[in-house]
């Protein structure tokens, strides 16, 4: 008669396969993450900006206070897209992200879908949402409203699809 223990073994190695643990990234990386991506998202959006400023000038008088407010509403709009194309595309990679081995992924460890990266980036355009990661707050606003989390690929065991 056969062990029964000897008939479960093959089917623990094929669960062990779904565990996940996921594994916070610590405040050093998402910082690092953050000045890393800020850095590439000002400058695609400020590119952008003084291109497109050269036509709202044509309309708005130069250096009038519309202008100036119009200008940092479409960098602000440009900014939060190209947050969350960019999250939405590697699939909750940034530069930042990618350099420091990190991605966002859901709160049960699934891969963030276009919508969710969009969210993302939309959120950290709020007034005052970076103040959010140096507070008492277990997680950055923009992690809290959008279910994610911000984990240690190296550390983590993330489900086949992340």
């Amino acid at each position: 008669m056969n062990n029964w223990k000897e008939n479960i073994l093959p089917w623990q190695d094929l669960l062990s396969e779904f565990e996940i643990n996921l594994v916070l990234a610590h405040a050093g990386k998402r910082f690092a993450n953050y000045i890393i991506d800020i850095f590439v998202n000002m400058g695609l959006s400020g590119l952008l900006v003084a291109f497109l400023s050269s036509f709202i000038r044509i309309t708005i008088d130069n250096g009038s206070s519309a202008s100036e407010l119009l200008e940092g509403i479409i960098y602000s709009v440009l900014f939060a897209l190209f947050y969350g194309l960019i999250e939405g595309i590697f699939k909750g990679k940034s530069l930042g992200k990618a350099i420091t081995r990190t991605r966002a992924v859901n709160v049960d460890g699934t891969r963030i879908s276009f919508r969710t990266a969009f969210l993302r980036g939309i959120s950290r355009v709020v007034p005052f949402e970076f103040f959010s990661a140096l507070s008492n707050q277990p997680h950055p606003w923009h992690d809290e409203w959008t279910a994610t989390y911000v984990v240690d690929e190296k550390e983590s065991s993330l489900p086949g699809n992340a």
